[in-house]
């Protein structure tokens, strides 16, 4: 192989604050570092890097559409149990700016569990146990 893995992926986004809290004070991850002349804000959870960068005008900015555009359609962030799972739904159901578009279920017939949310700033963020 040529390549050796995903070192970060880039997301535009509406709200960098809270797009960056939603990973940081939500899930807990840590925040890498700031680039305030973009801006962007880079968050890990020691695995993967998201670069999470401030579109230029927010309020005129273009929603994904994952019917229609090309693009990222979600982000899948893999998690080590179903109980975890099932604490990640309950402490995103009662987050400002968190829409729950599923709760936990089994994916197709399981044992992986999955459920799919937007962060603030309309990114399709799913969580996943692999059921192993």
């Amino acid at each position: 192989m040529i390549t050796s893995g995903i070192h970060h992926v880039g997301l535009a986004v509406t709200r960098l604050e809270a797009s960056a809290a939603f990973f940081t004070n939500l899930l807990g991850w840590d925040e890498a570092r700031r680039d305030p002349s973009y801006p962007a804000i880079f968050v890990s959870d020691g695995h993967i890097m998201l670069t999470l960068w401030q579109v230029a005008d927010p309020s005129n900015a273009t929603a994904f559409d994952r019917h229609h555009n090309v693009g990222l359609h979600h982000l899948a962030i893999k998690i080590d149990s179903e109980d975890r799972l099932k604490e990640i739904h309950q402490i995103l159901t009662k987050a400002e700016g968190v829409a729950i578009e599923f709760a936990p279920e089994a994916l197709r017939e399981g044992p992986a569990h999955h459920m799919i949310c937007t962060e603030p700033s309309g990114l399709r963020i799913e969580f996943i146990w692999p059921g192993q």
